[in-house]
């Protein structure tokens, strides 16, 4: 046993700038997010266009396919996105990201972050939900508006949602907006890792409260909070950094770690989250917004590198957990 985990880093495994073609998918391959199929692993993944005259960036979600026998090996690639965009005015309109998605009896479940654009800040974003009855190819919406959205004390940035499902109850880790903060002129957001359950799937009720301390400063923004269960412990890798300044090596983002025995009170230990960046590469600035996932007895972490994903994700194997 050690201290922390353990990963070997496998490299970067998806970079759209390879697979040209697709126009909605110039850039980003953000929050990488698994569904496990027989002979393959799907990643869904946000993607961007290139921006418009204003400078302004649409978000798409998609997919890939690992082959299950060697996840460096991609084998197919989505032709389209599987969400369309919202209609004018509603809470998707701009962009849906980040995507998570459960199996379920009635089709694959997936929950997503949609982005509209704002006056005086950049964007707000809502958590909306969608169902596939294809086997995770293309999605419906539940409907127009968000499933998960502002509250008195959760006013803004509903985002980063990861379902899961523990002892027959449904779990969505979230992230809340708690202030924005300028910097240099440019409004910067501020969140935290919040929760929700429900019995169903479709009807929420929240948690209300922040599950994870800050550490690196009081402002410190989290995302990604990525939840697994193993051997009697809740355990959850996300990604933190500081409010600002963080588009860089110093600031920039990291993968913390937390345990729980019941999902609401967490032990934070970022010491043993065991992935840092990289002395050079894709990864050497940052690396940040973990999804953990088993297949054929070994577990697995997909994250993001330098500009948050600009040049895609990669995946690490762990070798040795504490």
């Amino acid at each position: 046993m050690t201290d922390m985990f353990v990963w070997k880093k496998l490299g970067k495994v998806f970079d759209p700038r390879d697979f040209p073609g697709r126009p909605w998918m110039e850039n980003f391959a953000q929050a990488p997010a698994t569904l496990i199929r027989d002979d393959h692993v799907r990643v869904y993944f946000s993607t961007r266009p290139m921006g418009d005259a204003l400078g302004q960036f649409k978000s798409y979600t998609s997919w890939l396919d690992l082959d299950r026998a060697d996840l460096t090996k991609v084998i197919r690639v989505a032709d389209n996105p599987v969400l369309s965009l919202g209609e004018t005015g509603t809470f998707d309109e701009f962009g849906t990201y980040p995507f998570s998605v459960l199996e379920t009896e009635q089709g694959i479940l997936g929950f997503y972050g949609g982005w509209t654009r704002c006056e005086s800040v950049p964007f707000d974003v809502a958590i909306g939900a969608a169902l596939s009855i294809d086997g995770g190819a293309t999605f419906e919406k539940l409907g127009p508006g968000p499933i998960i959205g502002r509250s008195p004390d959760e006013p803004f940035v509903m985002s980063g949602p990861k379902i899961r499902r523990f002892n027959d109850k449904y779990y969505l880790f979230y992230i809340a907006g708690t202030k924005w903060v300028i910097d240099g002129g440019r409004p910067e957001p501020i969140y935290r890792i919040r929760m929700a359950y429900s019995d169903d799937g479709v009807n929420w009720y929240k948690h209300h409260l922040h599950l994870i301390d800050t550490v690196v400063e009081v402002d410190e923004a989290q995302a990604s909070p990525d939840v697994h269960y193993h051997n009697g412990r809740y355990h959850m890798f996300f990604c933190y950094r500081f409010s600002t300044g963080y588009r860089s090596h110093a600031r920039g983002y990291r993968i913390g770690y937390a345990h729980s025995d019941d999902l609401i009170t967490w032990y934070r230990d970022d010491a043993r989250a065991g992935l840092l960046p990289s002395a050079a590469g894709w990864d050497s600035e940052m690396v940040s917004y973990p999804h953990v996932f088993s297949v054929d007895g070994h577990t697995y972490i997909a994250y993001l590198g330098n500009g948050v994903g600009r040049e895609g994700f990669g995946i690490a194997r762990l070798e040795a957990r504490p």
